[in-house]
């Protein structure tokens, strides 16, 4: 329903009531005065007692009219709207739904605005209603066309749902004249503003941030007009280069998703990599230290042995001289498959067929015994 403070009534501007009827032009003779005068005379007498205008009917007669005036200050409010009774001009009270009723003009009077029902208001773009492909979305360049921080061109299609205030309606219908007018020309210059500190990449990726910053600030500056309005939402429709290099614009983006994910890739890989490779590192320095440890630790233990041989040595010569010598043939033979024999001892010598490898050899393991007869 369009606010009732519009100028040319319901049914817009001209001569013609709703029903299309009017002061016709031409051809027509106009009435004669002294015959309806006569008539409308004629009829009210029949409703006079006497049927003469008396001091009675002059009473009866005016009662009526003030009846008539008092009736009039009956009005209609429809469900989404509230209505603002003025008295002389002077905003005195909210109407709410329904029926109501008001001191009879030029005491009192109203004026209606859809308040209880949320607006949606289109910038840079308008639905337009075709017979045959039922409605379309026109675009409007001097409205969305915006510049960005980086100095490029976007072309930002949004729209702005808002409604007024609980307490508002004075403000909506005397602080500002043209409400949707008003939200509308806000909205555009919010917009403009938040886009001229952004860069292009925050626009085409971010929205959210960009809605909710042209949400507060068209909030605050209404509300600094004292305009009654509440902000419900802003959502924007699309966002897109201007469509003379769209095409550029998509390579340029498809160019940076390839380095974004080359560069993930390669981090990734670092991430895989690096962890490896300092673990391998820590490995060997660890194998490193341990085997220098140990070293140095056999090295000491020899140190420390041959110094104590020495001292044994020193005392006696010769002792320390044979078992020095009888430990290291020990060491020498343990492991070998000979038999040294001495013959100085005078004795026969070798037995001929003595089977020396019989002596030195190892008995081999014995197998279990199988349980369980065959059959």
């Amino acid at each position: 329903m369009p606010w009732s403070n519009q100028g040319g009534g319901p049914w817009g501007s001209g001569p013609k009531g709703p029903w299309g009827s009017g002061p016709q032009s031409g051809g027509g003779t106009p009435p004669d005065l002294e015959d309806l005068l006569r008539r409308s005379q004629d009829k009210l007498k029949s409703f006079l007692p006497g049927g003469n205008m008396g001091g009675r009917g002059f009473i009866l007669l005016g009662m009526g009219a003030i009846a008539l005036w008092l009736f009039s200050g009956f009005f209609r409010v429809d469900s989404q709207e509230l209505g603002a009774v003025l008295r002389f001009g002077q905003f005195v009270r909210t109407a709410t739904p329904g029926l109501n009723y008001h001191l009879p003009y030029p005491v009192e009077s109203v004026r209606t605005a859809p308040a209880l029902r949320l607006i949606k208001t289109d910038i840079g773009m308008r639905v337009v209603d075709d017979v045959r492909r039922g409605p379309t979305t026109r675009d409007v360049p001097e409205e969305s066309l915006m510049l960005t921080g980086d100095e490029n061109i976007v072309d930002v299609d949004f729209a702005v749902q808002w409604k007024v205030k609980p307490n508002g309606l004075g403000d909506v219908l005397f602080n500002i004249q043209a409400p949707e007018g008003t939200v509308k020309a806000v909205a555009e210059s919010a917009m403009r503003e938040v886009i001229g500190r952004s860069n292009l990449t925050q626009i085409l990726t971010v929205r959210g941030n960009i809605e909710t910053a042209v949400h507060d600030l068209m909030q605050k500056t209404l509300d600094s007009y004292n305009a009654g309005v509440l902000i419900d939402q802003v959502q924007m429709q699309k966002v897109d280069p201007p469509s003379q290099v769209i095409d550029a614009n998509r390579d340029v983006q498809a160019a940076r998703a390839d380095l974004e994910r080359a560069q993930n890739e390669a981090q990734t890989y670092a991430n895989r990599v690096l962890p490896e490779a300092r673990g391998r590192v820590a490995q060997i320095t660890q194998n490193a230290e341990a085997y220098r440890e140990q070293t140095v630790a056999e090295a000491k233990g020899q140190t420390s042995r041959f110094l104590q041989i020495y001292d044994e040595y020193k005392k006696a010569p010769a002792v320390t001289r044979q078992r020095i010598y009888l430990e290291t043939m020990e060491k020498l033979f343990a492991g070998t498959e000979k038999i040294i024999m001495d013959n100085g001892s005078g004795g026969s010598g070798v037995v001929p067929y003595l089977p020396l490898n019989e002596l030195t050899r190892r008995p081999a393991p014995q197998q279990p015994a199988r349980t369980g007869g065959t059959q």
